[in-house]
């Protein structure tokens, strides 16, 4: 009766609970929900996993290995799966391993309890078996999985069996990244496997061999022969796929290796109809046999049929082998202009961004023009990403290797400039820094750019423009206009572009280069400094009072809305130059307005991008040491008593004093922190302010400014240039002293594999590591230890034995004569005894 109850329990809970099949349609029903019934169903698969019944053991862990998919942690069930991959049956293996590849990875302990159990299944008779514990290690494997089957793995390359000689080679690969040690020892095997009976078994070694060169291509360069002989013999073009990209990781480090591939590859290039072969062909072509050209006009030939192809994979794959032939021989591709050309107006975007990769290398001081002009011209009908990056190739093929295919910068500055004109432009900023650029290095467009910087300065379109970041060009503008000052025609026109009301609505680092260039703009005015070296076309003279006061009069009022500014270093300059057009008016024009000209005189020279790493580190720099001795003047006011100012508005009550005594501790903590600051300057009580004069009466000979020789030292004379056909471009870049000659960068630690030299002899100790799992030993030596033991044992019983016997012995004799002898008299009576009772019994 119980056990049919049981039986009975067991088909009703069988028939309400969720299969996989539930659960994926579950999960379909419940959209708005989803994530509350998966959670239910999570906590139902937990209950489910402490049932002894390993049917719903299994359905529990298929349905977990569901819910992975989706996302969800699974390693909280980690045993249960291992479980599940030791049951017998081949169904239920199955999802413990499949379960086991998702899950396990070398952060769960539980991954070495698997390895008794992977290395059973791996060498034991069942293929299917076999094949699934050989790849579920393949996805789980660890540095210890590694180490301790890696020994199992190479026997199974004895294997009769094609197939499982198949997978232990392949899983040699992963054996071989987890623990490196083990390639020289087992390479040799692999190396068999290359000459092996079964065509799929040496497929399989090719691909091992071949991720294997990635790392380092010249430990395999020995095995040339035989991959060339497999290259001449196979017709299986998989396996020649893997030989020929194999091969165009050696040939660079072997030139006899080229001249000898030159005929084979050729032949398969001609003669092939596998697009696939075809393209490795080229690729490897490209490679290892760029200098042969032949054999690349040969690819590119083909390659064009590539682009042709209405296929639009082989079309990218053609335009990708394309720019590879591009690195190394571009006049190669330049006949193929007009192809790639055409790409540009193709519907797939992948395949127009591709085609503009190639545009890089096709320029010349002869065709830039024409080809940045039919980049502009698509411009007109691009939209999105492939706008975007249409702007950033003109930039950047115009600008390669400093400007070296520009020959009119004019024509340059004014591309520069249409661009800014595009809608929705994202390379604001990247706009800006080339103007920046060219006027730093080419000295001659100076004073054209200056004058299509005010011209860019009135564009109320870039101050209204907010859904792009072109509002950056102003940046290099009002910059322009300030450094290159002495190149304007109307200084008036400079001011009033720089202070319209408009510049408020600028970014904050757009409008501090607007007050400092308008420094510049008055310190030249006063001055009649030239900033660097101009010709003789471009020098000013100094401007009268007359106009040097009109000129403050428009700085002052320009000022207004800037001195109001919500930015603090916005209204601290301007505040500044507002201060100093006051100085400069009350000092009636004196020496002080030449003095202020040379605060700008030094030339900008273009700086290296690495010149920052580059900075030697001073010795003895301690960063953490505090910088500023702690003073405890400020902090004796208040133990003073010196509280009044906080006092302020309140009557003296008892809740006033304790009101004040908080804000006092809250203002000497405050003190304490900014004492710790690097910009706290400490009261010295010592300083008689009496004897200072007043700020208006400061002069330039008081603060010693004529000290510094690089300041005060005026510029050479500005030189004629005589040859204007010949453009110079400022190429060399400004460094820091004592820079360092490598750039400081981070040591990155090379792969393991890498590092193996497989062309050295192997050692006497270099052997795979025969450690095995805990409980297991070598059978040949339990059987010689327990021999060993038993025969102690036995001469060690056989030893006690006698003794016992000789104890007995000499106890027995001792006993004897111990004993007290009899006389006759008692012998004969004790005989007469026994015959009286022996005659008895016979009478009975």
């Amino acid at each position: 009766e119980y056990g049919v109850t049981a039986a009975l329990n067991q088909t009703v809970d069988s028939i309400f609970r969720k299969s996989l099949t539930d659960l994926v349609r579950g999960i379909r029903n419940n959209k708005k929900n989803e994530s509350t019934y998966i959670n239910k169903c999570l906590q139902e698969i937990k209950e489910e996993l402490k049932l002894a019944n390993n049917d719903v053991k299994i359905s529990a862990v298929q349905k977990l290995s569901y819910l992975h998919m989706l996302g969800y942690d699974m390693t909280w069930a980690a045993f249960n799966v291992l479980e599940v991959m030791s049951c017998s049956k081949f169904t239920a293996k199955r999802i413990g391993y499949l379960a086991a590849a998702q899950s396990f990875h070398e952060g769960i302990d539980i991954t070495m309890l698997t390895t008794n159990l992977i290395r059973k299944d791996i060498t034991g008779p069942n293929l299917f078996d076999s094949s699934l514990a050989l790849n579920c290690l393949a996805n789980m494997c660890t540095p210890d999985l590694a180490r301790e089957l890696a020994v199992d793995i190479v026997a199974m390359l004895n294997s009769s069996r094609p197939y499982i000689r198949k997978r232990a080679v392949l899983m040699l690969y992963k054996v071989f990244l987890k623990f490196p040690d083990a390639l020289r020892p087992a390479f040799p095997r692999l190396k068999e496997k290359l000459e092996d009976a079964d065509p799929t078994v040496v497929t399989a070694a090719a691909n091992v061999i071949c991720e294997l060169a990635r790392k380092n291509p010249k430990n395999y360069l020995p095995l040339a022969p035989l991959l060339f002989k497999i290259l001449t013999t196979s017709n299986n073009n998989w396996m020649l796929i893997k030989i020929i990209k194999l091969f165009g990781t050696l040939a660079p480090l072997d030139k006899r290796l080229t001249r000898k591939l030159v005929d084979p590859l050729t032949n398969i290039i001609n003669s092939t109809s596998a697009m696939s072969l075809l393209y490795e062909c080229i690729q490897t072509c490209t490679v290892g046999l760029s200098s042969v050209t032949s054999v690349i006009r040969l690819c590119t030939t083909k390659l064009r049929s590539f682009v042709e192809d209405p296929d639009q994979n082989l079309k990218y794959l053609g335009l990708i082998a394309l720019h590879n032939i591009m690195l190394n021989h571009p006049k190669a591709v330049m006949e193929h202009r007009d192809l790639i050309i055409r790409c540009l107006d193709d519907e797939d975007i992948t395949i127009r961004l591709r085609a503009l990769n190639l545009l890089t290398g096709m320029v010349n001081k002869r065709n830039l023009i024409e080809l940045i002009q039919k980049l502009t011209d698509k411009l007109e009908t691009a939209e999105g990403i492939f706008r975007d990056e249409l702007i950033e190739k003109i930039i950047s093929i115009s600008s390669q290797n400093s400007y070296q295919y520009v020959s009119d910068f004019e024509w340059y500055i004014s591309v520069l400039i249409d661009l800014t004109r595009i809608p929705v432009n994202k390379h604001g900023k990247q706009i800006s820094w080339q103007l920046m650029d060219v006027a730093v290095r080419v000295k001659i467009t100076r004073a054209f750019l200056a004058r299509q910087m005010i011209l860019l300065l009135k564009d109320t379109r870039l101050y209204s423009d907010n859904r792009s970041n072109v509002n950056e060009v102003l940046y290099s503008a009002a910059f322009i206009v300030g450094e290159y000052s002495q190149y304007l025609d109307d200084i008036y026109e400079a001011i009033d572009a720089l202070l319209q009301p408009r510049i408020t609505s600028l970014p904050v680092n757009v409008q501090i280069v607007f007050v400092q260039s308008v420094l510049k703009l008055f310190s030249f005015a006063v001055s009649g400094t030239v900033i660097g070296e101009v010709d003789e076309d471009h020098l000013i003279e100094r401007v009268s009072q007359e106009q040097l006061l009109e000129i403050m009069l428009r700085l002052k009022d320009g000022l207004k809305s800037l001195i109001q500014s919500d930015h603090t270093e916005v209204q601290e300059r301007a505040c500044f130059i507002s201060e100093l057009l006051i100085l400069v008016e009350n000092s009636n024009f004196s020496d002080l307005n030449n003095e202020l000209g040379y605060l700008f005189t030094d030339v900008l020279n273009p700086v290296a991008k690495d010149a920052q790493r580059r900075v030697p580190i001073p010795e003895g720099l301690d960063l953490d040491a505090q910088i500023n001795e702690i003073v405890e003047s400020e902090e004796e006011e208040f133990e003073n008593g010196d509280t009044n100012f906080l006092s302020f508005g309140y009557e003296e009550t008892q809740n006033t004093s304790k009101f004040i005594e908080e804000e006092t501790q809250k203002v000497r903590i405050s003190r304490k922190q900014q004492k710790q600051g690097p910009y706290y300057l400490p009261d010295d009580s010592k300083l008689n302010t009496d004897e200072l004069p007043p700020v208006e009466q400061i002069t330039a000979e008081m603060l010693d400014l004529k000290g510094n020789d690089r300041l005060w030292a005026k510029r050479p004379t500005a030189s004629i240039p005589k040859r204007r056909e010949k453009i110079h471009v400022i190429k060399t870049e400004e460094m820091p002293d004592d820079a360092l000659t490598e750039d400081i960068k981070e040591i990155i630690e090379k792969d393991s594999l890498s590092k193996i030299d497989l062309t050295a002899p192997l050692r006497d100790d270099e052997i795979l590591p025969t450690a095995k799992p805990y409980g297991i030993t070598d059978p040949k030596k339990d059987k010689m230890t327990e021999k060993k033991k038993k025969s102690s044992r036995n001469r060690k019983s056989r030893n006690e034995n006698d003794k016992d016997r000789r104890e007995k012995r000499s106890n027995k004799s001792r006993n004897d004569n111990n004993r007290p002898r009899k006389s006759r008299d008692d012998l004969k009576r004790n005989g007469e005894s026994i015959e009286k009772s022996i005659s008895s019994n016979k009478n009975n």
